[in-house]
C-alpha cells in the first residue's frame, strides 16, 4: 500500500504553527504531549528506533494488525526511523535538532549522553533548543536510575491508596492516568519554556517525573498530613468532604451519579428527594458536617432513586437544578448529545483503515482551533522525505540505512 506523506503545514490559522517538535519518546506521558502540541498546530516528527519502534503501537488491541491505540497517539505525527546509538543517528538527530524547537524524550537519565547527544551537545547544535526529559522519577535522586512507569507514580503518589472500598485493597486505574496527567503537565511546561525563550533567546531544559503530577492533582493531602496528620483514608464511591456524593442504582438496573459539592445543590436534593427536614440540622450546613451523616443521606437519596428509572431520575434532578450524570460506558458516550454537540468524538479519514472515530482536540479556541490533520502513520512512513528537507540526498539516505542508521 502506498501512503500519500502528509504536509506538515497546519494551515494558515493554527496557535503552534511553525512550531517543530522531534518526538523521540516511547509509550505515553511523552508522546502524548506531543500529540496534544500537534493538534494545534505544531509539527512533529515521531522519531523511533528502526526495528524496535514505540511498543505503543502494538498495545491493546488491533485491527487488520495495526494497533488502534496508535492511531490516536501517532496522530498529526511525520514518522521515522533512526537508530540514535549509532554513528550516522547521531548525526543525524544533531542536524534535526539544529531545526527544531522542541525535543521530547523519556530515556533513562545518562541515556542520551552515552550516546553524544546530553544537552551539551544538543544546545551546541540550537542554543534555542527546548529539550523535554520525562520520566518515571526525574533526572536525579535515588530512583532516578530506575525504570518508571505510570502504574509506578498511582501507587507512589498516594492515588492507589485512597481509591477503591474501605475494606478492599488499593486500587490502580485500568488506563493510564499517570502518564496522561504528566502529558498535560509536559504540554504546558514545554510552552512556559517556550515563553521564557522568547525574552531570553536560549532554550532550557525541562524535568519531568512523572510521579509528581499526580501528586499535584490529587489536592491537599500533604498539608492536610503536614498540619494535622492526617490520612486520608479509602472511602469508595463516598467523600470525606461531602455527602451526599455516590453512585445510586435505578428501578431498570442503570447507575447514576450525584455530586452536591455545592451547599445549595445539597438543599435542592433533599428537597426532590422528599427530606427537607434534614437541611434545618445544624450539621447539614457544611460539607464536613453533610460527611459525617453519609449513611443518612446516602439511605435517603438511594432509596428515591432505586424507585425510579434512570430517564425519570435525570429528568427529575435536571428540572430539580440538581447536580446529576448518568454513569456512562462508551456505548453511551458516543451516543451522547452532548458529546456530539460538542464534537468530543470525531471522525478522522485514514489510508490504512478508513474512516475512525477518536477523540477531539482538547479545548475550543475561537480564532485558532486544533485539528486532527491524519491518524497515526506506519513505522519509518515519512523517513526519506523527512531526511531529504535536511538536505540528505537519496544516494545519503540510501548509505544511512545500508549502515543500519535508519
Amino acid at each position: 500500500m502506498t501512503l500519500t506523506p502528509p504536509t506538515p503545514s497546519a494551515g494558515p490559522h493554527t496557535a503552534l504553527q511553525g512550531l517543530r517538535v522531534l518526538d523521540l519518546a516511547t509509550l505515553f506521558a511523552g508522546p502524548l504531549a506531543a500529540t496534544m502540541l500537534g493538534d494545534f498546530g505544531a509539527e512533529v516528527v515521531k522519531v523511533e528506533h528502526p526495528e524496535r519502534p514505540d511498543p505503543a503501537r502494538g498495545h491493546g488491541p488491533a485491527k487488520d494488525g495495526i494497533g488502534l491505540w496508535w492511531k490516536l497517539l501517532g496522530r498529526n505525527k511525520r514518522a521515522i526511523t533512526l537508530d540514535l546509538s549509532s554513528p550516522g543517528g547521531r548525526d543525524t538527530l544533531l542536524r534535526l535538532a539544529a531545526t527544531a524547537d522542541v525535543i521530547i524524550e523519556n530515556f533513562r537519565p545518562g541515556t542520551l549522553e552515552k550516546w553524544g547527544l546530553g544537552w551539551a551537545e544538543l544546545s551546541d547544535a540550537n542554543p534555542r533548543l527546548v529539550l523535554t526529559r520525562v520520566t518515571g522519577f526525574g533526572q536525579f535522586g535515588p530512583y532516578s536510575h530506575r525504570p518508571g512507569f505510570g502504574t509506578l507514580a498511582e501507587a507512589m503518589s498516594g492515588f492507589a491508596s485512597i481509591t477503591g472500598e474501605p475494606h478492599g485493597p488499593p486500587t490502580l486505574p485500568p488506563f493510564g492516568l499517570a502518564d496522561s496527567i504528566a502529558a498535560l503537565a509536559t504540554s504546558f511546561a514545554v510552552l512556559t519554556a517556550l515563553a521564557a525563550r522568547t525574552a531570553t533567546g536560549r532554550g532550557q531544559v525541562v524535568d519531568m517525573a512523572i510521579i509528581e503530577p499526580i501528586l499535584t492533582v490529587l489536592g491537599p493531602q500533604p498539608l492536610w498530613y503536614d498540619q494535622l496528620g492526617y490520612v486520608q483514608p479509602r472511602t469508595g464511591n463516598r467523600s470525606r468532604n461531602n455527602a451526599p456524593r455516590n453512585t445510586y442504582r435505578t428501578s431498570d438496573g442503570g447507575w447514576v451519579a450525584v455530586s452536591t459539592s455545592a451547599q445549595s445543590v445539597a438543599e435542592r436534593v433533599m428537597r426532590l428527594v422528599g427530606r427537607p427536614e434534614l437541611i434545618d440540622e445544624p450539621w447539614f450546613a457544611s460539607g464536613t458536617g453533610r460527611a459525617q451523616h453519609t449513611e443518612e443521606l446516602d439511605e435517603a437519596v438511594g432509596t428515591w432513586i432505586a424507585h425510579r428509572t434512570r430517564e425519570e431520575v435525570m429528568t427529575a434532578f435536571e428540572k430539580a437544578e440538581a447536580a446529576v450524570a448518568p454513569v456512562y460506558d462508551i456505548r453511551d458516550v458516543m451516543d451522547d448529545p452532548q458529546y456530539r454537540a460538542l464534537e468530543t468524538v470525531t471522525e478522522v479519514p485514514d489510508p490504512e483503515l478508513g474512516p475512525l472515530r477518536m477523540q477531539n482536540v482538547l479545548f475550543r479556541l475561537s480564532e485558532t482551533p486544533g485539528a486532527i490533520r491524519w491518524a497515526g502513520r506506519p513505522h519509518g512512513a515519512d523517513t526519506d522525505e523527512v531526511l531529504g528537507e535536511l538536505g540528505l540526498t537519496p544516494a545519503d539516505i540510501t548509505a544511512l540505512r545500508a549502515r543500519g542508521a535508519l
